[in-house]
C-alpha cells in the first residue's frame, strides 16, 4: 500500500521561501516518476513539477526558475524548495507518485503580508 505524506507548509511574506517535503511508502519509488500539484482557492487542482527516477525535471512555466524540485531514492522522499513566493502560490501542495497513481493529503501554504 502506497502512502504519501506532505510537510513543510505554512504562512510565509510575499517574496520568502518555503520548502516543501513528501515522504514516501512505497514499492517502486525509485523508478515512479514523482510531481507536486497545488490548488489555489477557488480554481482546480494545477500540475506544478515533476522529477523521474533518474532526476529528470519539469516545471510548469507559473513557478519556472522559482521553484525547484528534488528527490532522494534511499529516503524516499521529494521536495519542493519554494522561492519567491507570491501570493498566487497560495494553496493546498499535493504529492503524487504517478506509478501507484497515489496522492498525498496535502499541505497548505498561504503567502501574505
Amino acid at each position: 500500500q502506497t502512502q504519501l505524506l506532505e510537510s513543510g507548509g505554512g504562512v510565509v511574506e510575499p517574496g520568502g521561501s518555503l520548502r516543501l517535503s513528501c515522504l514516501a511508502s512505497m514499492e517502486g519509488f525509485n523508478i515512479s516518476i514523482m510531481e507536486w500539484y497545488r490548488q489555489s482557492p477557488g480554481k482546480h487542482r494545477e500540475w506544478v513539477a515533476g522529477i523521474t527516477g533518474i532526476g529528470i525535471y519539469k516545471y510548469s512555466p507559473s513557478v519556472e526558475g522559482r521553484f525547484f524540485i528534488s528527490r532522494n531514492n534511499f529516503k524516499q522522499t521529494v521536495d519542493l524548495h519554494m522561492t519567491k513566493l507570491r501570493p498566487e502560490d497560495t494553496g493546498v501542495y499535493y504529492c503524487k507518485a504517478v506509478l501507484a497513481n497515489a496522492w498525498g493529503q496535502g499541505t497548505r501554504v498561504t503567502v501574505s503580508s
